[in-house]
């Protein structure tokens, strides 16, 4: 009888925690995803910091990618695990390089010309313990709104000691009147639009004469300048000795770890000259799978910096840095 009273207790005992778990649980609340706290990245090569910045993340359709099927597109997406939920995920990050001697800025992000997911760059500078004010140079490897529009808000200099330097050709490209004439007629608003866009940016900068163009074989601050036009004409990547290795600033000669490394003949919609950013990016590639440069790149997942491999030299594999703390 006592074991049979005892079982009954037990059972009782085990039912009502089962129900205040089972309770407890109906009660949890929906878990929302919360905002992400990346910003910036320091990372140490050698006598040199380089701080990435996150503008923001934005998502590119797959019908951008060009002479490559769609369905290879996603077969690509799939293997790589790559959400494409609302379409393909790409960084927008730009570089804070502190050489001891000259704080240098690699491209600017995009302010508020593409909308309020984006333009944090000059805010994660600041979060990363720097001012604009120290900034002395802004290098531009191309001058599209995503690189460009950072460097001033409302025809005010955001980095106001600065210096921005752009190839003589790109400049020439966006800046010259003469050039509209050149461009296709189905082009020519889109054009204009980004015209519009990169002269409202650089404005203060050019009127206090803090504008300045260089050629192929120049060497700004200590980065050598390397020509990488396709992409737009005067498209250009920067190179940085330090005491520890070769550092490239690549700029736009790829815009997905996945699909242009999968597949890196595949252009997309933004290059200006198509056949001609896929031979600089092949030339480029297999340059930095054989030595083994750092790269840094605006459009690779935050913080853009690694380095890049090949098993076969025809396809490529990105090589994020290990998070250090």
């Amino acid at each position: 009888m006592k074991k049979s009273i005892l079982a009954i207790t037990v059972s009782i005992t085990l039912f009502s925690s089962f129900s205040t778990v089972a309770e407890t649980t109906k009660t949890l609340p929906i878990i929302e995803q919360q905002s992400q706290v990346a910003g910036y990245y320091q990372h140490q090569v050698g006598n040199t910091q380089i701080t990435a910045l996150l503008d923001g993340t934005n998502f590119m359709s797959p019908t951008l990618f060009k002479d490559i099927s769609q369905d290879q597109v996603h077969e690509i997406l799939k293997k790589y695990h790559t959400d494409q939920a609302k379409g393909v995920q790409t960084s927008i990050n730009a570089f804070l390089v502190n050489t001891g001697n000259s704080l240098v800025l690699v491209d600017s992000g995009t302010a508020d010309c593409f909308g309020a997911h984006l333009g944090s760059v000059l805010k994660n500078l600041k979060a990363a313990g720097y001012q604009p004010e120290q900034v002395d140079t802004i290098l531009l490897t191309h001058l599209h709104p995503d690189h460009v529009c950072g460097v001033s808000k409302d025809g005010i200099a955001n980095y106001p000691n600065a210096t921005i330097y752009v190839s003589e050709d790109e400049a020439n490209y966006w800046l010259d009147p003469k050039q509209l004439s050149k461009i296709p007629k189905e082009q020519k608003d889109n054009y204009t639009g980004t015209v519009e866009k990169i002269k409202a940016a650089l404005a203060p900068y050019q009127a206090k004469q803090q504008f300045k163009t260089f050629k192929l074989g120049d060497n700004i601050k200590g980065f050598e300048v390397i020509n990488t036009a396709g992409h737009t004409p005067g498209h250009f990547s920067y190179k940085l000795k330090t005491t520890g290795e070769d550092v490239i600033f690549i700029g736009d000669i790829v815009h997905s770890h996945t699909v242009q490394f999968d597949q890196p003949e595949t252009a997309i919609e933004y290059d200006i000259d198509p056949k001609k950013a896929v031979q600089t990016r092949l030339k480029q590639f297999a340059d930095y799978a054989k030595h083994g440069q750092t790269i840094a790149a605006p459009h690779l997942p935050f913080p853009g910096i690694g380095h890049i491999y090949s098993a076969d030299g025809k396809s490529y594999q990105w090589i994020p840095v290990h998070f250090k703390d």
